[in-house]
């Protein structure tokens, strides 16, 4: 695989709202792509630029290798000023009146509702899936809990109410599920050689950002969820059955075969990926399966 130089592409008018670095439109072989530029690392003043691309590509190919709708993404440059910066290049799923619509917007609808539709209680979330008449409730809660799997082998931080939605038809009026986006937030994206190395070497380390953080970007009860405690306390159905869907489909021959052929990686990034991915599916999708199963094997002697 090689990184495609977008340079002195044609570029297009429309606009891409969020926070996570700059975004510019561009015609790649006849398709419209977003180019989303590698933020600043705020969190680690010992790091220019973040690896979010990578984590954008990478995020969203490893929810493609579980089969679940995904926006297609393209590693490449794009020379700034003589400076050549890596760039993911994110395919454009909307189409002349057909809208992208988030979560958030679905939510906001719920006018009985005392929260806005940013905010990311878990209950209120549940309560959105129920009342809301746009699509069909199993629909919805199957997509939110698939995602919530994936996110946590992945590691993902920020799978909030503005970064999943729906596709919206103008004319028809009529919704369907969006193809997942927005992963740059997932892989550990402000960690640099030094804490890599550190995480790769230190048990205790790797535990910490196995169990401990990131957590996910879903609050209950006013706390942040953490992904290992929330999965296998068994609390919620609709996450357990996930979990049993997902874990089959997930195959770390496959996901460290894609990591092997990204190009522009290091040898330590591409260890520390591999490591963190076969560490996080073991210790936290396995392990929660186990403790369920241990669970359900007690009530049953019971």
């Amino acid at each position: 695989m090689e990184l495609i130089d977008y340079t002195g592409l044609a570029r297009r008018n429309k606009a891409y709202t969020g926070a996570n670095g700059n975004k510019i439109a561009v015609i790649y072989k006849g398709e419209q792509y977003m180019l989303k530029f590698p933020p600043a690392a705020n969190r680690n003043p010992n790091l220019s630029y973040s690896n979010s691309c990578f984590s954008e590509y990478l995020g969203c190919q490893i929810f493609e290798s579980v089969g679940i709708p995904v926006q297609k993404t393209q590693l490449g440059t794009y020379t700034v000023r003589g400076k050549k910066k890596i760039v993911v290049a994110c395919g454009d799923f909307t189409r002349p009146g057909v809208v992208l619509q988030d979560f958030a917007s679905l939510k906001n609808q719920m006018i009985d509702s005392e929260r806005n539709g940013y905010g990311t209680e878990l209950s209120d979330i549940l309560y959105t899936f129920a009342e809301q008449t746009a699509l069909d409730e199993a629909v919805v809660r199957q997509r939110f809990w698939d995602m919530f799997i994936v996110d946590a082998l992945i590691g993902n931080w920020d799978r909030h109410n503005g970064n999943w939605g729906f596709l919206y038809d103008t004319q028809t009026d009529k919704m369907e599920l969006a193809p997942v986006y927005d992963c740059g937030s997932c892989l550990y994206p402000q960690a640099d050689d030094e804490i890599m190395e550190r995480i790769l070497n230190n048990e205790n380390e790797r535990k910490y950002r196995l169990f401990e953080i990131p957590t996910s970007a879903i609050v209950q009860d006013g706390k942040r969820i953490r992904y290992f405690d929330f999965i296998a306390s068994g609390q919620n159905r609709d996450c357990t059955l996930a979990l049993r869907r997902i874990v089959p489909r997930i195959h770390m021959e496959q996901i460290n075969a894609l990591i092997d052929e990204t190009p522009a990686l290091s040898d330590l990034q591409r260890r520390f990926y591999q490591t963190m991915l076969k560490e996080r599916k073991e210790k936290i999708l396995d392990g929660a399966l186990k403790k369920l199963s241990s669970a359900n094997e007690t009530k049953g002697e019971c």
